[in-house]
């Protein structure tokens, strides 16, 4: 993953785009702190350039700067994920009422084609190369409600979801019911039917939530039963 042939302006987006798609894939979890040094070496690149990304993903809201301590990953609290995702949810159904009485056929062609070729990508398991396309798909119904206003509130949040709602699919059951959603949206887009698409995106939005917050709760269960475990051995040892 090393950058190479890219001038001083391109260079820091590169990498802050690098950074993004690890954050977003969660190889970078929320919560970790960036490495400045294992960073460098991983892209092969300097640290000003890095450290000008890091400014960049903070404005996005995807890191914290903390002046001697570098920069972290964020991490939502419940409370955050639940209010963010309830957002997103009217925002991505008043894209797709819009986008039904403005998209055009080309539009139409394209997100049925981008939905052919993510459903093969569900059939393989191959979630990043899914996962990708699946933001194509949204980003795409966004611009054919051709509001700007929408598009822009659209991308300032998403950016602070995107590794959740990647995350809400690594449950198989869930990946498929999300599949299956997206296969209605084409439907609903091709046969203009603003309304019904509007609810699908209200719904597929409040079940990734509800998939995100429910991995949540497992993970801080699962680290409670570890930590429990560990301080029965230690009594053990001890008597």
């Amino acid at each position: 993953m090393r950058v190479t042939s890219l001038t001083s302006t391109t260079l820091p987006a590169s990498i802050a785009e690098q950074l993004r798609e690890l954050i977003i894939e969660g190889v970078i979890a929320p919560g970790a702190r960036l490495n400045e040094r294992m960073l460098c070496d991983r892209i092969g690149v300097s640290r000003t350039p890095l450290r000008e990304a890091f400014r960049v993903l903070a404005a996005e809201g995807l890191i914290a700067l903390t002046p001697n301590r570098g920069a972290q990953v964020v991490a939502l609290s419940e409370q955050d994920i639940r209010e963010s995702f309830e957002v997103m949810g009217a925002l991505e159904a008043l894209s797709g009422e819009l986008a039904c009485g403005r998209v055009s056929d080309p539009e139409v062609a394209e997100v049925h084609a981008l939905t052919r070729e993510m459903q093969a990508c569900h059939a393989r398991r191959d979630l990043p190369a899914y996962y990708r396309l699946n933001r194509m798909i949204h980003d795409r119904l966004n611009q054919a409600a051709r509001n700007r206003l929408l598009t822009q509130t659209y991308r300032t949040l998403n950016l602070r979801i995107q590794n959740l709602r990647f995350r809400s699919n690594l449950d198989a059951r869930k990946w498929d019911a999300a599949m299956q959603e997206h296969l209605d949206m084409v439907d609903a887009l091709e046969a203009r039917d603003g309304a019904r698409l509007a609810t699908i995106l209200r719904s597929h939005l409040r079940m990734k939530s509800e998939a995100v917050l429910e991995s949540l709760r497992l993970a801080r269960a699962s680290t409670s039963d570890d930590a429990s475990d560990g301080r029965e051995l230690a009594v053990t040892r001890a008597q």
